[in-house]
This record gives structure tokens, C-alpha cells and sequence, in this order.
């Protein structure tokens, strides 16, 4: 029966919502805040454009309205219409009931593998999607990830779906029953749009909602609890946990023959012959393979596209080594949690003080005295670029009054390349803990520059 539709926000998400409804013979408006958005010209003849503000008559006219996840839903206008009793779904939600009705007509079953978390959501997603394909297994990779989870719905044999899902997707989904899911980690982030990081970890805990198989990793006995207190009661359960003491089933290892992937007492394969490197990175392999297996993916299969896997750009990164130093580019690294693994996973590795770290940009509002005492173990040196630098400083001596020895403002990165190319480190590290939007474009943007200054030292 036809509907009428309501989008909210026309970027890739949105205007892949529009597209699919226009499809099923919905009528659909769609309303952005921005007077001429850029994907205008892309949109159907049909669909009906409010643009310069978010129209709060369109969404009250509405029978659903699909909210795009760069939209904050306390906006007036949709808070109005939540008080109406309208529904506000995300493009995901739209895609989880095409994707079963589609089930139900050919009697399939396309299970979903759902991945969130602060960090490492996209190297986990691309990493599962790699085993899958390894494995013989027609998939699609979606969602937050950069291709909208209702594209996927053009891929002829679709057998599994893996979405990368944020807390601002999760908000929005209901009955997503993921035949696999998890939460990779949780630290502040997005604390702007979420009402503390109770409400953060709420909409990230979604993901479990009638999931048949949960990934818990033991790393954050915390959010191990949260994870395990959300689970439907029938809920299977796979655990990871980095710890060289552990006894669950994935974990790390050395037997005396150096470090490894185990699965319970099974030897899997050796993290020397990995190309991802990193504590945290040797994590994300150990939960990719647990919902792989979740997912019926075979263990030979999984273990072949690890050892091919190179990580994703701008998330640790290798780029080169330049006389004698090894630098990577982590500028995906855009809130504290995710630079704290950064640092905490190449620490391990290269040794105490061995790191000279990049940080800065815009904020966020996040409290970077939580950064202090890694930086102070991990960082030799550390050099602050964008608007913000003023305040992480604040920060950070705020945690160890010490760094004030290590600690430099120098503006750029360019600076902040030149200066660290001249330190004694072992490690240069772009891992910024901030958004890239005071100083370039967007993250890439800013990883493409530093590769760019890296390799000019050569």
C-alpha cells in the first residue's frame, strides 16, 4: 500500500532512500536544510523538494519520515512530528524490512552481520567482507561505510550483508536481528548529539536487538557487562579478548614461538604474518573472524584474507620510513578512543617514549586529560595543530602536568611533520583525536596531506 514518505537530509543516504521509495510507488517529499543541496540534480522527477529548511508542515503531513543520520533528531521540526506519533526510521531500517520481504517472496534467508562502535567499525566491516568473499560468498558491505545500506539491495544473489551501523543509524532501527553483531569498543564521541555517554552507549546497545549471535570483546570488562545485560536471552555468545591470559575462545597467544590468533587451544596464525599492525588491529582480526564464524564463514577461508588484508587508508596506516623512522597515518583517528588505540597498539610494538604524536583540529568537546597518561608512557613528543590546540594542551596537562616537557603548539601539519622528522622518535604518528574541518576538507583530505609530506622527506 502506498505511503507517504518524508526524507530528511539529502546526502548519499538520503537520496538512496528517495530513490528506493520512488521505486515502490511511495509519494515522497524531501526537505534539507541547506537552500541548493549538491546531490539535488540526482534526485527522481517525482519526488517533491523542500529545501532551505528542515519543513516541519512536510513531516507533519507525513506517514513515515526516513531520517538521514547526519540529521540531529532533536531538531524542533522532528521532535514536533515524534510528538505526533509519526514514525522516524533510518535509510537502515528501510533496508532491513525490503531485505526480509524480499526473503519472505523467494524463500531465502540473508543473514546480516552488524558491526558498531567508537572505532574500527569500518576496518572490521571491510575485513569481514573480504573473508566472505574469500569464502565463495556473494556479499554486500553497507551502511555507515560509505555505501548506503539500500544500495545493497541491487546486488543480484546477495547471500550476507554486513553493515557498519553508528550510534545515529542505531537511533533510528528497530528489529534489525542480526544473525551477527557487536560493539568493537566504546570512549566519547558524537557526546554533542547524544545526551551523555549513558545515551551513547544506549543507542550503540540497539544493535543487539534480536540478534542471534553476539561478539563480546573482554577488553572493557564495563562494556562486556552493558553488552551481555542487552542480549535476548537466546542470544549465542563468541568472545574475544586481546589479553595474553585469556581463555576465551578468540584470543592472543604465545606458546613460545611468538605471538598469535588462537581459537580456544587452536593455533591460527601468526601475527608476524599479518600485515595489519597493532594491538588494536590483532583485536579487530580476532572479532572479524569471530562473526565470520558467527555467520557459517569457514576458518581457512577467513584466515586467507587476514593474512592478504592492508588496512584501510588513513586508519594506522603505514606510510613509509624515512631515515630510520616509521610514520602512520591514522586520520581517521577523530575522537580520543581511537587514538588511544593507535598509540597504545604501535607503543606495544616500537616501546615506551617511542612515538612522536600529531594531534589537533576540532574537538568536539571531549576531555583530552583522558589521553594524558598513555601519551605519557607511548609519545616522546608531541606536536598540536588546529583550532582546538589550545584546549587539548589544557587537557592534557590537566591529566600530567609532566608533559609540559614533550608538549609543542606548532599550527600545521606541515610543521608539525617537519618538526617530528627532526625528533628522536621511532614513530611519527598522525592520530589527531579531533575532526579535520578547522584546517581541510575532511579527514582524507588531511591523511592525504600527510602521506604527501611524508614522502617529500624522502
Amino acid at each position: 500500500m502506498s505511503k507517504k514518505y518524508a526524507v530528511i537530509g539529502l546526502g548519499s543516504s538520503g537520496l538512496s532512500a528517495v530513490r528506493y521509495l520512488c521505486e515502490q510507488g511511495h509519494a515522497v517529499a524531501i526537505t534539507d536544510a541547506q537552500a541548493a543541496p549538491a546531490l539535488a540534480d540526482q534526485l527522481p522527477a517525482e519526488a517533491l523538494q523542500h529545501f532551505g529548511a528542515i519543513d516541519s508542515a512536510v513531516l507533519l503531513s507525513s506517514d513515515v519520515i526516513v531520517i538521514s543520520p547526519g540529521i540531529d533528531p532533536r531538531t524542533p521540526a522532528v521532535q514536533a512530528a515524534k510528538a505526533a506519533g509519526i514514525p522516524v526510521i533510518s535509510d537502515v531500517q528501510l533496508f532491513v524490512d525490503a531485505l526480509a520481504e524480499r526473503d519472505a517472496k523467494n524463500a531465502t534467508q540473508t543473514p546480516i552481520i552488524a558491526i558498531t562502535g567508537s572505532n574500527a567499525k569500518s576496518t572490521v566491516t571491510t575485513l569481514v567482507g573480504e573473508m566472505a568473499k574469500q569464502a565463495g560468498i556473494c556479499v554486500g558491505v553497507g551502511g555507515n561505510i560509505g555505501t548506503p545500506a539500500l544500495e545493497l539491495l541491487t546486488i543480484d544473489n546477495m547471500a550476507l550483508a554486513v553493515l557498519e551501523l553508528s550510534s545515529f543509524q542505531l537511533e533510528h532501527i528497530s528489529h534489525l536481528s542480526a544473525k551477527a553483531a557487536t560493539i568493537l569498543n566504546l570512549s566519547a564521541d558524537h557526546l554533542d548529539r547524544h545526551d551523555g555517554m549513558q545515551d551513547y552507549l544506549n543507542q550503540k546497545l540497539r544493535i543487539f536487538e534480536g540478534c542471534q549471535t553476539a561478539v563480546i570483546c573482554q577488553d572493557d570488562p564495563a562494556l562486556a557487562r552493558a553488552c551481555l545485560a542487552a542480549l535476548p536471552a537466546d542470544a549465542q555468545i563468541i568472545h574475544t579478548d586481546s589479553s595474553l591470559a585469556a581463555k576465551d575462545e578468540f584470543h592472543l597467544h604465545d606458546a613460545g614461538d611468538g605471538l598469535a590468533l588462537y581459537y580456544g587451544a587452536d593455533k591460527l596464525i601468526d601475527t608476524q604474518a599479518l600485515k595489519i599492525k597493532g594491538k588494536h588491529n590483532l583485536l579487530n582480526a580476532l572479532s572479524a573472524l569471530a562473526l565470520g564464524m558467527a555467520a557459517g564463514l569457514d576458518m581457512p577461508s577467513m584466515l586467507i584474507a587476514l593474512e592478504n588484508f592492508k588496512g584501510l587508508a588513513h586508519r594506522c596506516e603505514y606510510v613509509d620510513e624515512v631515515a630510520g623512522k616509521a610514520y602512520f597515518n591514522d586520520s581517521k583517528g577523530t575522537n580520543i578512543g581511537s587514538t588511544l588505540a593507535a598509540i597504545d597498539g604501535l607503543g606495544t610494538v616500537y616501546g615506551e617514549h617511542s612515538i612522536a604524536l600529531i594531534l589537533g583540529g576540532l574537538g568536539k568537546g571531549q576531555d583530552f586529560s583522558e589521553l594524558s597518561d598513555p601519551v605519557a608512557r607511548w609519545a616522546g613528543a608531541v606536536y598540536l595543530i588546529g583550532q582546538d590546540a589550545n584546549l587539548i594542551e589544557q587537557g592534557l596537562l590537566a591529566g600530567n602536568e609532566r608533559l609540559a616537557k614533550i608538549i609543542e603548539s606548532v599550527g600545521t601539519l606541515d610543521a608539525a611533520v617537519a618538526r617530528a622528522s627532526q625528533s628522536s622518535a621511532k614513530v611519527v604518528l598522525l592520530s589527531p583525536a579531533c575532526a579535520s574541518m578547522d584546517q581541510f576538507k575532511n579527514y582524507s583530505e588531511r591523511g592525504d596531506h600527510f602521506v604527501k609530506l611524508v614522502h617529500a622527506l624522502s
